[in-house]
């Protein structure tokens, strides 16, 4: 069956398993805030898809629908988040500064992990590159992000679509709650890997990561 798999679809499914961490730690939070998340998440699984079963990509995706399978666990697991956030927003705006935490912690937690795994990204490309192994924009045939500047000093992109619009809008869920969270651990996770760099949004709405 791995004759049928390559080196992108793995790296997709790794992004998906990254994610899914990041929503086990949202619902964690749900825990500490009182809600019953057993049976809020079987509701949220049941009505938007499970999570991954532990086992290997092989064993699960369906070979002769690639695309569609990996596709459909993107958006199951983006609505999920979706799901999870509103619900914690809704009960109280205040759990709005948590979620900003657990995704600062999570952005400092991946970076410690490549950092553990020896790589030491030392330009803003190199940075840019290890971002993109976490954080999930549609598949890589929806080009959401162009880059339009690259030298030593800085990687400049914008964001072409928005893939993620729909996807809250169907869970009721305000998309620019994903951004802001992202952006946060983007900014966390820039800043760990290597603390000369920073990421920042300009007032045109361009993303960078420059030196410091």
């Amino acid at each position: 069956m791995s004759l049928f798999l390559g080196k992108i679809h793995y790296w997709l499914f790794n992004k998906i398993l990254w994610f899914e961490k990041l929503e086990n730690e949202i619902i964690n939070l749900a825990k500490e805030e009182g809600f019953e998340v057993e049976k809020i998440s079987a509701d949220i699984q049941s009505q938007y898809g499970e999570k991954l079963p532990d086992k290997p990509l092989e064993e699960l995706i369906d070979t002769s629908n690639i695309h569609g399978w990996l596709q459909g666990k993107i958006h199951s697991a983006e609505r999920r988040m979706a799901a999870w956030t509103k619900l914690l927003i809704d009960a109280d705006e205040k759990n709005y500064q948590k979620l900003d935490e657990v995704y600062k912690a999570q952005g400092i937690l991946a970076a410690k992990e490549i950092k553990a795994e020896g790589k030491l990204p030392s330009t803003p490309e190199e940075l840019f590159n290890c971002m993109n192994d976490y954080i999930l924009d549609g598949m890589p045939c929806d080009r959401v992000n162009e880059v339009v500047a690259n030298d030593e000093q800085h990687i400049a992109w914008e964001q072409r679509i928005c893939v993620h619009k729909d996807i809250w809008n169907e869970v009721g869920c305000d998309v620019n709650y994903f951004y802001e969270l992202r952006n946060t651990w983007i900014k966390s996770f820039i800043s760990e890997l290597n603390s000369k760099f920073e990421y920042l949004i300009d007032e045109n709405g361009v993303r960078l990561i420059k030196s410091i």
